[in-house]
This record gives C-alpha cells, structure tokens and sequence, in this order.
C-alpha cells in the first residue's frame, strides 16, 4: 500500500500558492484582536463579535475562541490563576444614536472551551460613557502594573481616552477612583509599563474601510499610569500627540489595536490587526510583529524575510562558516609590492561556488566563526518551510549553504555542524526571533536527546555550538547580513 506524503503535498501547496510574507497562516481572520494570551500550551486572542482565533504554536490560527457577550475590542489578561475578559457594548441614547457604551468584565479558569473548567461568570458592567460626555466608552484594554495595581483604559474618536484603576481580585472600579481622560483623536488604547515607564499605545486614523483605512498606532509615554503621556517631541497625547510605531505595509493596509507579549526577557511580540489584507481579498487579519525597543520607545520590527545570509557574531562579528580549506581568490596585492601592476584595472567576481566545491570533503562538516569576506563557505540561504509549523509570530527554517544541500543541524551533543543533507528533521529547523535590540536569536526546534531550549551560541571567538540562552550576554545574539 502505498503511503499519502502529506508533507510532500503540503509544501507543493504552498509553491503554487505562496506563503504571504508578513501574514499569519491558517485562517486569522479577526477585526480588533484582544491582547494575546496562552492557556495550557494554546494561544488565544478575541475579536469584535463573540468569537476568537486559537492557535497551538504561535503561527497558525484557526476560529474557535469563544468569548460570550457580543460587542466589540474585548480585551484579556491572566491574573493568577483567572483569565479576566472585558468587552464594550453601545446604545442609542434617548432614542437617537448615541454614545452611550458600557464595558463589560466578566472571568474564566480556562480559556479552552474544551475543558470541563470553562464557564465564563455573569458579565459586570464596569466603566464606560453615559452618551452625554465626551467619551465613548468602548475599546477597552487591561494593565496589571509593577505594582499590582491593575488599570483599564478604553474611548475612541469620540471624546477623550480614559484611565481608570480596577480592583484586581474583583475586576471592579476602586472605591473611589474616578476615570481620568488621557489621550484625543484616538481608540484602542492599550498601557504597557517597562524600565519605569507608562506606555500608552492607541491607534490613529480611520478604520472600518478595508484598504481605505488609515490606521497607525502611536505611543506616548509616562511616569505615572494616569499620564500625562508626552510622545518623542513632547506634545501630550490628551492634545493630539502620539509617536509612530506601525502603520501600513505593503500589502497590509491599516494597522491598529496593539498588544505585547513577552516571551522572556529580550523577546517580545506585538500584536494587532491589519485593516485590509490584499493578498487574502482585503480581510482583516491578525498580524505578529517583533517589538524592539529604542532609547525606551517601542518600535515595531520589520517581519523575517527569506534569503541568503551572512550569520554573524554579535559579540565578535565574526561569520558561520563551513569548516573547510581556505581557497584563495588571484588579484589585487599579493605580497610586499605586489600592487605595481601594469594590468587593466577590472571588476571581480565574487568567489563562486563552483570554484570550491570540489575542494569540500562529503559527509556531514564541522562549522567555525571567522572573518566575513562573503566566500561560499559562508553564504547560508535561509527558507521557510510552512509544512513544519511555527512559533508565535513565524514559521520554522532551513538553514543551508546556499547552492548545496548542506544543513545547519543540532546534535545530541548539544553542538551544531553542517549535514550533508537537509531531511527536514526538526534538529535542522530553525527559530529565527528578533530581539529587543535588532540581534538575533537562532533556535533549534528541538536538540536530539534532551528537551531543553538551546540556542545557537559562540564561545571564544571561533566556535559555534549551542546554549541557554541570556539576552545580557553578546554570546548569544547573531546579525544577519546580506551575501
């Protein structure tokens, strides 16, 4: 009998009908996604309406959240061992259209609506706008401080963007809080704090119209989680202020409703909403970005793209490269006096792979660090292979000498090398995370033999291997540069 190659079928798909670049896989399909938030191994996220998407790694999504309630732009945070869910509703005002909105909160132990566990409680009415204020109290999101004090911020166009503290073991409005208005001409709020700041990211612009809108998300920061946040220039947010942090790409139109996850120090992700997908026919997708950091502002990092690479140290600046005989290149000085030349001076070619690799030993090979001089040795063509799933934000790789077959490979004895065939086993798939600062992380999907999560390192100036991974150690980060 003969076996159906489901991965062979699978990577077919995706030649003939190529993986959008900058896009979630799957079915993301979503308009104001809630805050990421993973329960027991899954990832989830909420949107306008009653559902969600769930996802078991990170890059591929499917429907299936249930969040009850309707409305719209729910937000979800775990505090302890709960998962806290708020929502916005709206209602005509006297009998003409108002905005009189109300958020909502409501808890679960689960967000697997699988478990025996799952029961959401009675929805709460918490904060939200009268119709006759100048606020409309939808969009709201949560922030569980430092400190423990827990904020929600909610409010669109209409009229201000409010902050109000929450009582975290309640969801509740404090006894005696009242909401402060802290940011115009924006919805979508979301706080963040890092390094002593308040963030307040929002979104600008217009939504709602496919590829029309306009969306951008902007930021401004604080001391003090009740503002007032200043952007980059100083201009307050409560008069129009906001520094850019991502607007639209490409083929993604309209960015809007911004949410951080932090993986461990030194990886985050943001999250957020396109308006108009125009490889998907202008739908509303979810999209995960990196999220970096820049003199403590945020900064939206571009998506990985595929290509031939120079895998650099950051540490030493030195490159990954096949351990093999080094094959010299003719022209230019050669020696004391060798620059008086008489010859015509003419453009040279890049060493070629053809030119060495008939000096290359077969089998699997040793790799080294050394000096980057963009030989074929040392150019590593990075391809993303859909069939062998993801992480929250990308697919996996394969790492390989570009033009051969050879592959970057982890071993059971915690080490890499280079094997003479790429498999598609999962020690020769390959994480690629940017980190805060712009580096990279390079990961392994798994290492034989153990279950640990190691990283590809350098030791001492020239040799590779793999590691625990330390965001305050130049060890562990790589730069990927062009060959």
């Amino acid at each position: 009998m003969k076996t159906l190659n489901i991965f062979g079928i699978s990577a077919l798909f995706f030649l003939i009908f190529p993986l959008p670049a900058q896009a979630q896989v799957g079915n993301p399909y979503i308009h104001d996604p809630s805050t990421i938030v993973e329960c027991d191994g899954k990832y989830y996220t909420f949107g306008t309406g009653s559902g969600g998407l769930i996802s078991a790694d990170g890059w591929k999504w499917e429907s299936g959240g249930v969040r009850p309630g309707g409305g719209v732009a729910p937000d979800a945070l775990k505090i302890g061992e709960r998962y806290m869910v708020v929502y916005s509703t709206g209602a005509p005002t006297e009998g003409r259209a108002g905005h009189k909105s109300r958020v909502h909160m409501m808890w679960n132990k689960t967000l697997d609506p699988n478990s025996p566990d799952f029961k959401y409680t009675d929805p709460i009415d918490i904060a939200g706008s009268t119709g006759f204020d100048d606020c409309d109290g939808i969009d709201p999101g949560l922030l569980m401080g430092p400190d423990g004090k827990l904020w929600l911020v909610y409010g669109t166009y209409f009229g201000y963007t409010r902050v109000v503290e929450l009582d975290p073991k309640t969801g509740l409005c404090k006894d005696g809080c009242e909401p402060v208005d802290v940011a115009l001409s924006c919805e979508a709020g979301e706080m963040m704090y890092r390094n002593g700041w308040y963030y307040l990211l929002a979104t600008h612009g217009s939504c709602c119209d496919g590829a029309n809108s306009t969306y951008h998300i902007v930021v401004g920061r604080s001391k003090n989680p009740t503002g007032p946040f200043y952007d980059n220039i100083g201009m307050d947010m409560i008069h129009g202020g906001g520094k850019l942090v991502l607007g639209s790409e490409k083929r993604l139109i309209g960015a809007g409703h911004f949410g951080r996850y932090i993986i461990t120090e030194g990886v985050e992700k943001m999250s957020l909403h396109f308006e108009a997908d125009l490889d998907r026919s202008g739908r509303s997708v979810l999209a995960i970005r990196p999220l970096l950091w820049n003199n403590d502002w945020p900064v939206a990092g571009a998506p990985f793209e595929e290509g031939i690479f120079g895998i650099i140290s950051e540490r030493r600046v030195y490159a990954l490269e096949l351990a093999v005989d080094f094959v010299r290149m003719q022209g230019g000085m050669r020696g004391i006096g060798g620059n008086n030349n008489s010859a015509e001076v003419a453009k040279m070619d890049n060493q070629k792979l053809e030119d060495v690799i008939n000096t290359w030993p077969k089998g699997d090979l040793e790799v080294r660090l050394s000096a980057d001089i963009f030989r074929p040795n040392q150019n590593w063509e990075i391809q993303a292979v859909p069939e062998a799933g993801g992480y929250l934000g990308g697919p996996y790789y394969k790492i390989i000498i570009a033009g051969t077959n050879k592959a970057l490979e982890a071993t059971a004895e915690k080490d890499v090398r280079a094997a003479e065939n790429y498999t598609g086993a999962d020690e020769q798939l390959w994480r690629i995370d940017m980190l805060t600062d712009g580096t990279y992380r390079i990961m392994p999907k798994s290492v034989p033999g153990t279950s640990e999560e190691l990283v590809l390192i350098s030791i001492a100036d020239t040799t590779p291997t793999l590691g625990n991974f330390d965001f305050n150690n130049d060890n562990c980060k790589w730069n990927l540069k062009k060959h």
